[in-house]
């Protein structure tokens, strides 16, 4: 049985643009999530998403179907957002949201409320605005992979075929940045409850 997705590439593929643009309201939040999660900014995040949808149209003859348009888009958004993160990191030469864990293994995702009062959305959102903030000091290299692997859900085998680099140095990468978001939590922590005794 065909899926909507499926119909709709092929209606794309033959010249349909509501098809495609029907692709792009089905997709588009969850494509500028992941370019915000790599760029760490909004306007970035809304450039290089309408970038990573212009890239999938003039490339749908392409599209095979091996895997679903979500995974193949999703692809086309990490690779404009590394090139680009890439080409920043060059110039500057500089050394998860709702995921995080201080315990060693996989970032988790932080469980909200069904109704959370105001004063709990606010730590929430600060929470991951903080979060945010660590990633985005991360290099390219080091974000890449923590965000494919602990946000997005790939496997490690797929992040070293989509990253064209090998296993190890995947995992080595993956662990290596979560060390540094706990080590920056945990000295947080620290400093908050040092002012607490200095100042509470």
């Amino acid at each position: 049985m065909v899926t909507l997705d499926e119909e709709l590439v092929n209606r794309s593929k033959s010249g349909d643009i509501n098809a495609f643009e029907e692709l792009v309201c089905r997709y588009e939040r969850k494509i500028y999530s992941l370019t915000y999660r790599l760029m760490g900014n909004h306007e970035d995040a809304n450039d290089f998403a309408q970038e990573a949808f212009l890239k999938a149209f003039q490339a749908i003859q392409n599209f095979r179907g091996e895997a679903s348009f979500i995974t193949w888009i999703s692809r086309i958004a990490t690779n404009v957002c590394r090139d680009e993160l890439r080409k920043r990191y060059r110039i500057k030469t500089e050394s998860l949201d709702e995921k995080i864990t201080l315990d060693e293994g996989e970032v988790v995702k932080q469980h909200i409320s069904p109704e959370p009062g105001p004063a709990e959305l606010y730590e929430q959102r600060d929470f991951q605005e903080r979060i945010q903030r660590y990633i985005n000091t991360l290099s390219p290299e080091f974000r890449l992979v923590l965000i494919l692997r602990d946000i997005n859900g790939y496997s490690y085998e797929e992040i070293a075929e989509e990253l064209e680099c090998s296993l190890g140095t995947v995992k080595s990468r993956i662990n290596r940045a979560r060390n540094y978001l706990k080590q920056k939590i945990l000295s947080e922590r620290e400093q908050n409850n040092l002012c607490e005794r200095l100042y509470g």
